[in-house]
């Protein structure tokens, strides 16, 4: 895909109107708005002349033109795809592929443009082209129809593994399994269950009763190599917490006698899930990435993460909590979020950036998470992968790409808008200072979708606003608030705007008790519009 420079989308979008360019980007006319799609195809054909007129000035660099002059001169270009809980993989070719629930997975050259190249649990889909007769004891065992969370690994005799998982839905029992294929695309063939959970009244993985307030629901696994080469899956969601096992690289299975492994988080039905680990050899600690609450669009999703010297813990949190102990009260319903939200690094959550120029280009996330993430050996940049539903749009949902940076404390900070091929810059002061909008994700698990505030960044260091305080920034893009005596330790950088469809100021930062903080620069709309 070759790129437009900024001169061409601007002649693009007097071409095109507003709302129509948002259709087009975001899922095309529908097939039943016939008029809809001849007044766009009039208005592509009329821009189609200022393609060819502008055709010289097209360069073959990817999904983005050149960087020149110190300020961007490309234009991100996105597909959308629809894989939830998207687990990341990138295969010998620098291809990067995501699988997912319902045996759906999507691949993209750059973490912008993504194709589905799979979706369904039903015969014919390419990744398990016979996948009911293939995975038929996994489905009867779980009582299900479909699959939840996969993951895939290649593994040194060059082989991809997939982990995959059915779940009852309405109680914890599942079965977790083995598939195995030459190619990352399929076909994969089962090499069998290996672990199960939810027999109620009969033994357990471990030989003892199984009882879902200790023993884990076996979904949701992440397979990983420590930094020492060593090989590990973690695993579960909601009942008895999240575990890690050890596993046999030769056989892609865990080694013999570990029962349900090592827990590391949860217990008693706390909303915990989605667990997902990634080792920073810039900060020489493993973070485990996690999910609280309900992945629908009322259960406040939200991502946090804890961290730890050892792949198998203890992993604790900003404030030294010990992730192990945290999880729900049983003397409370089930669920009880109240018991665990004030714990781990929450990341992000529901969030919804007011458009201050009145131009009507709110957006943001709704229950965003179950993530993977990437860290890229070649570029040392580091990236967090998940779906997302979005503010009033019911259970729609897509991959978002966000790169991280870690901050003075060792932290990751999330850049707040999604990945557009931005790079980390040194924070000049006197480019920073100037009107923001500000999202505070704080620590609850709610429904509620935090809308943005005004806030100003003054040349002199202080902070004006909805939220008063000082600031400073540091060498290498790093930025701090202090807002009511907390610390705020993060990054600042330039980052693409996907609504106003232009590169600006943003920062994100994290405070001792875990609790991010994002701030972007809304762009003016331009005059033509």
């Amino acid at each position: 895909m070759t790129a437009l420079p900024i001169v061409v989308v601007r002649l693009l979008r007097r071409r095109i109107p507003l709302e129509g360019r948002r259709r087009l980007r975001r899922r095309g006319p529908s097939r039943g708005d016939e008029p809809g799609r001849r007044r766009m195809m009039r208005a592509a054909g009329g821009a189609l002349a200022v393609l060819v007129a502008a055709g010289a000035l097209l360069t073959g660099c990817g999904a983005f033109g050149e960087k020149g002059g110190g300020k961007e001169a490309w234009v991100p270009v996105f597909h959308e795809a629809s894989v939830h809980d998207p687990s990341i993989v990138r295969d010998e070719n620098g291809m990067f592929y995501v699988f997912g629930s319902h045996l759906a997975a999507a691949k993209s050259p750059d973490l912008m443009r993504w194709e589905l190249i799979a979706s369904g649990v039903s015969d014919g889909n390419p990744l398990i082209p016979n996948v009911r007769e293939e995975l038929r004891e996994t489905l009867e065992w779980a009582e299900s129809d479909t699959l939840w969370a996969a993951d895939v690994i290649r593994l040194p005799d060059g082989k991809y593994y997939m982990y995959y998982n059915a779940c009852r839905g309405d109680s914890p029992r599942s079965a977790m399994g083995v598939a195995l294929a030459d190619s990352i695309e399929g076909p994969y063939r089962d090499i069998g269950i290996i672990l199960k959970s939810g027999m109620w009244g009969e033994p357990s993985e471990d030989g003892t009763v199984y009882d879902a307030r200790v023993h884990p629901n076996v979904v949701d696994p992440h397979v990983f190599f420590d930094k020492d080469g060593k090989l590990w899956m973690v695993y579960g969601s909601y009942s008895g917490g999240i575990f890690i096992l050890e596993m046999d690289e030769t056989t892609g299975k865990p080694l013999p006698g570990q029962g349900y492994g090592k827990k590391l988080v949860g217990g008693n039905h706390s909303r915990i899930e989605g667990p997902y680990m990634l080792y920073s050899p810039d900060t020489e600690y493993y973070y485990l990435f996690l999910s609280f609450g309900g992945l629908d669009s009322f259960g406040g999703y939200n991502i946090r993460v804890a961290r730890s010297k050892h792949p198998d813990g203890p992993f604790v949190d900003a404030e030294g909590v010990d992730m192990a102990e945290v999880k729900a009260d049983p003397a409370k319903p089930l669920f009880d979020d109240a018991s665990i939200e004030s714990f781990g690094v929450k990341l992000m959550g529901n969030h919804r950036w007011r458009d201050p120029h009145g131009a009507f280009r709110e957006f943001g996330y709704v229950s965003p998470g179950h993530n993977s993430a990437w860290y890229d050996e070649e570029t040392g940049r580091y990236y967090l992968i998940f779906h997302s539903r979005f503010p009033y749009s019911g259970e729609r949902h897509e991959i978002r790409v966000h790169q991280m940076v870690f901050n003075e404390q060792g932290w990751p900070v999330v850049v707040p808008f999604r990945y557009g091929g931005e790079r980390p810059e040194d924070a000049d002061p006197e480019r920073i200072a100037g009107d923001y909008e500000l999202v505070n994700h704080g620590k609850d698990i709610s429904a509620e979708v935090k809308e943005s505030v005004p806030i100003r960044l003054e040349a002199d260091g202080t902070i004006s606003g909805s939220v008063s305080g000082r600031w400073t920034a540091g060498d290498g893009g790093k930025i701090r608030l202090t807002l009511s005596g907390e610390d705020y330790d993060g990054v600042w950088l330039r980052a693409w705007d996907p609504e106003a469809e232009a590169f600006t100021e943003t920062f994100s930062a994290l405070s001792g008790k875990g609790i991010a903080l994002w701030g972007a620069r809304r762009p003016e709309p331009p005059r033509d519009e």
